[in-house]
């Protein structure tokens, strides 16, 4: 028998799952992931939580190596570009999720 999920509740919580990093860029961001990920059933969910937590992390990485890099003065234009990519990128997770909420958003 094939399970069945809420898709309101798929679409709000795949939203609030990109959307945290909107939170702030302390753990608590990431945490909102990390939590829906353990605590929801849904394959869709878990999986986009997932792919949230994975940009969460691969942000902060590139946040460290491109402020590192400003010593050397090659780190602020990079630094400016992860600054949009930021934003841009979970605003069309978030697009993505609401459109298609049977579908995980890739990064």
């Amino acid at each position: 028998m094939e399970n069945t999920f809420d898709r309101d509740k798929r679409k709000i919580f795949t939203a609030v799952s990109h959307g945290s990093i909107f939170v702030s860029q302390l753990l608590f961001s990431a945490g909102i992931p990390l939590v829906l990920w353990f605590i929801s059933e849904d394959p869709v969910v878990k999986d986009s939580a997932k792919e949230a937590l994975n940009f969460h992390l691969n942000v902060w990485v590139y946040s460290l190596i491109f402020g590192l890099l400003t010593w050397v003065l090659i780190g602020w234009p990079l630094l400016g570009l992860l600054a949009i990519f930021q934003i841009v990128m979970p605003i069309l997770a978030i697009a993505a999720a609401l459109r298609q909420p049977d579908s995980v958003y890739r990064y």
